[in-house]
């Protein structure tokens, strides 16, 4: 009796340990607003005691919203007219309520008005807009020869461009997609004319933008909110009555303050979310050092995140892709087909590949990236292993012939040795190429150095965009010594094994 009721105390006490272990997640999408009302969740959170995390950038609204169905995140902030428009497909200027029954068969819904919108709108250099007398997005349509630079969301949304210029009967062809980040640039030095914005942008003002009026109320209202996975209050009550009282706090102006502290100050996402409990000071423009952003309180957990990417999935591709040059050596058969299939995979562009995977492991994060680091990593090693057995002379395969060994033996003393060289310059390559790729896959939310990268672009800030691409090439070159210095002891062990053969 006094075993059995140990070990039903010892069974509560894993159940609560693994409860106060739990995690609130907290996703964000890739622009600099989306990043910091993230970091005011998580604060909120922390708050209330309960520990939790933020996955940072993950990419658009259907990527995000994609892995808050699946469970990879509990909530992140949004747009009533985002999720009326984009998500739903709502007409109208949808309220709450329709909201809420529209996500409720999905398991999510929208809480917590945060106090302020941020809608949409096209902007233009204040000088240019005057001499040209645009004041209205109708404007527009007597000025055909305008360049346009959109971002890459707005051209795809359905409250975006498609719609927006069937709205307003525009002239203009639908432009290359531009980072946001980027167009401020681009449109501060007229290489562009016009731009999409947000309204709670803190660079409008800094760049002397005029942000045309849309005249005929096309776009909706884009109140901030939370979405969330229905579940939440109920596995988080103290965080959630903590997020609860974020409702109307936060007002247009107070945004704009948060997004230029981390756009114009150089401040951390983190450092920024903290002004709205701080009251915040003025803004005035600001780089952080290099040394700084690259060796910030980040960098371990970051190079972890990178090494984990870049050697699990190595590995696993050594354990295949072997096996598979092996087979195509052997099997004329099968050469062809196997170094075409691993080819074309080598063809697929990274964000295509990363969001098939999505959809098919039905969760964002690390092991989408994993398998398809461990697809791009295969090619090099197929085709290595397969050239160096194709390479062996005849007179080294007569010789072990001569010897009676069987097939077996012969491939695992003598063919494999031989070959080792050009098995390892192969597995090289590969190590090379996934640090590089690694980097992508903080787009969807599998950390690593992109994640620094990814922040960079959202603020196009180039100390924060090295302070990710230095490390990464570093880790490259390391990677691609240690692999040369093996190569020459296997070189010299296969020289030894062959009687010299180079």
């Amino acid at each position: 009796m006094g075993t059995r009721r140990l070990g039903a105390v010892l069974l509560v006490l894993f159940a609560c340990a693994a409860q106060a272990q739990e995690a609130l997640r907290v996703g964000s999408k890739r622009f600099t607003e989306s990043y910091v009302l993230g970091e005011i969740l998580v604060q909120a959170a922390q708050r209330a005691g309960v520990r939790a995390e933020h996955k940072p950038g993950l990419g658009n609204t259907g990527i995000v919203f994609a892995a808050l169905k699946a469970g990879s995140i509990d909530l992140y902030p949004d747009y009533t007219g985002t999720i009326a428009r984009e998500l739903l497909r709502l007409q109208g200027e949808a309220g709450l309520d329709e909201i809420n029954r529209a996500l409720a068969p999905q398991g999510i819904g929208v809480a917590v008005r945060l106090g302020f919108s941020n809608s949409y709108a096209l902007a233009m250099r204040e000088d240019r807009a005057q001499a040209l007398g645009i004041r209205t997005l109708s404007d527009l349509t007597r000025h055909p020869q305008l360049k346009l630079g959109l971002s890459q969301e707005f051209i795809g949304r359905t409250d975006g461009w498609p719609a927006m210029k069937n709205a307003y009967r525009l002239p203009h062809r639908t432009p290359s997609g531009l980072d946001h980040g980027l167009a401020y640039e681009a449109i501060a030095a007229g290489k562009i004319d016009v731009m999409d914005i947000y309204t709670t942008d803190a660079k409008i003002e800094r760049f002397n933008l005029r942000t045309l009026e849309d005249d005929k109320k096309f776009f909706p209202r884009y109140e901030a909110v939370l979405l969330h996975r229905l579940e939440v209050p109920k596995r988080f009550p103290e965080a959630w009555r903590e997020l609860e009282k974020l409702a109307g706090r936060i007002d247009e102006r107070k945004m704009i303050r948060m997004n230029a502290a981390a756009e114009l100050e150089g401040k951390s996402f983190a450092e920024a979310a903290r002004l709205l409990e701080s009251g915040g000071g003025t803004v005035r423009a600001g780089q952080r050092s290099f040394l700084g952003a690259l060796f910030g309180p980040d960098f371990l957990r970051l190079t972890g995140e990178h090494l984990l990417l870049v050697f699990v999935s190595l590995a696993a591709s050594v354990a295949l892709g072997v096996p598979l040059g092996v087979a195509a050596a052997k099997l004329r058969w099968a050469a062809q087909p196997i170094l075409g299939v691993v080819g074309v995979i080598q063809t697929i562009p990274s964000l295509a590949l990363f969001a098939f995977l999505i959809a098919l492991v039905g969760t964002i994060g690390t092991w989408p990236a994993l398998i398809a680091l461990f697809l791009y990593a295969l090619l090099p090693i197929v085709r290595n292993t397969h050239a160096g057995l194709e390479g062996i002379g005849a007179g080294m395969r007569q010789a072990a012939l001569a010897l009676g060994l069987p097939a077996r033996e012969r491939l695992r003393h003598i063919e494999m040795p031989l070959a080792l060289p050009l098995i390892l310059a192969g597995v090289k390559t590969s190590a090379v190429i996934n640090v590089g790729t690694a980097t992508i896959a903080a787009f969807i939310g599998a950390g690593g150095y992109g994640e620094r990268i990814a922040s960079g672009l959202a603020l196009n800030d180039t100390v924060m965009l090295l302070s990710g691409a230095v490390p990464a090439a570093a880790l490259a070159l390391i990677v691609q010594g240690a692999f040369e210095i093996g190569e020459r002891r296997f070189g010299w062990m296969a020289r030894v094994q062959g009687g010299g053969r180079t």
